[in-house]
Order: structure tokens, then sequence, then C-alpha cells
């Protein structure tokens, strides 16, 4: 596959070589052309160059760049994201009293939804942004014995097939988890656990898989 990458910063790394690994074309993308080089010979990616060359490159490109201005970007690429899967893998968060807070209003309002409106004949899905970029590093992430499962919303049947592809493609599993309007709450729950992180604290152990005692009946909600 065919992958351009907007960014040249920890997730673009992260990603981008994980990609490398599994096989596919890289081409990395910056504002700072140097950036770019220095970023794609880290990682072994097939090429590097401008944003714009990023973005013609791939079927799927990624978007890892800062939150507040993925939209911008978007709008700026956008005849050349047309007909691609566009990859937002952004947090939108800040600084807070009791850790990091989201910078999106909640509800059916995210970073994806503002990145579709800017660029609207792209294929827009929300993926990759729930882990630290440390996970991407691993050769095959699994944990307790299972591949990490990593969740996505998208709208556009093309998207949610080249993710899910390429989330395979990784040796993870993919968790699909609606349309494009629930994205906000994959980018609310990456904010949530980065405070959990940031405070010390092991995000997973709230989210325990349910398990029925014996004789229990599993009743449907």
């Amino acid at each position: 596959m065919r992958i351009g990458i907007l960014g040249t910063g920890s997730m673009a790394t992260a990603l981008g070589g994980a990609w490398v690994r599994a096989g596919h074309q890289v081409l990395v993308g910056g504002r700072d052309t140097r950036a770019a080089a220095a970023t794609a010979a880290r990682i072994g990616a097939t090429g590097h160059g401008s944003l714009a060359e990023a973005a013609a490159h791939g079927e799927a490109v990624l978007m890892a760049l800062p939150a507040d201005a993925a939209p911008r970007s978007a709008q700026e690429l956008a005849p050349l994201l047309a007909g691609r899967t566009l990859l937002d893998c952004t947090v939108p968060m800040a600084p807070g009293p009791y850790g990091p807070s989201l910078t999106t209003t909640g509800g059916t309002d995210s970073v994806a939804i503002r990145i579709a409106t800017a660029a609207p004949d792209a294929h827009v899905a929300k993926v990759f942004g729930i882990c630290h970029e440390s996970i991407w590093t691993l050769p095959q992430p699994s944990f307790e014995g299972a591949p990490l499962a990593v969740p996505f919303c998208a709208d556009a049947a093309a998207a949610t097939d080249l993710t899910t592809r390429l989330i395979t493609s990784m040796g993870c599993t993919p968790l699909p988890c609606g349309g494009l309007s629930r994205a906000a709450l994959l980018e609310a729950t990456a904010v949530l656990a980065i405070g959990v992180w940031w405070s010390g604290g092991e995000a997973r152990h709230a989210f325990p898989a349910p398990a029925l005692a014996p004789g229990a009946v599993d009743d449907e909600p």
C-alpha cells in the first residue's frame, strides 16, 4: 500500500516505521523538507517531500499534524486528498487543572469532522490516536496474549476497508466503532487515557472485559 504522511513528529515517526516494517511504501511530507528527510531516513521510508507530495503519494494519507492545524492543512490540500483515505490520528487537548482537557466541544464535534468538512472529497477515518506512540514501535503489538485492538470510526466504505486492511497488516485487530459522528468519543477517550497515564495510573485497568459469574445470565442491554 502507498501511504503518505503529513508531519514529521513522534506519531509520524512511530506509525511510519510500523508501516515500513509491514512492507508498505511510505513517503514522509513536511513543511520543512529537511525534517521530512530526517524522519524518512530514520524509519527507512521510500522517500520524502513536501506536504503536497505526501498527500499525492498515498492511497492512504496520515494526518499527523497538530490538532488545531489539521483542518486548515486539510483544506489547503483538499484537491490532492480527493478520493483518498485520510487517517486522522490527532488528539485535541490542552493542559487543564486536572490534567489534559478536550479542546473540541464534544458531542458530534471532533477534529475528524472538521477535517472531513475541510476536505469533503476525502474519506476520513479517525484511527491510531488512542495509543501512546511507543506502542507503534513494537513489531506486532499484543497484550495478555491477544493482538492490540485498534478502534476506528469512518463513514465511507472505502475508508473502512482500507483502514481494516492497514490495521491487519500491522498484526493488530480492527475494531470498528461506527461512523465519523462517533469520532468525538475516540478523541475524548484518548484525552482521558492520557490524563490517567500522566497521573501514574493505568487506563486499561478501568476497562476489564465483562466476566459472568457461574450461572449468571447475559442480559441484553
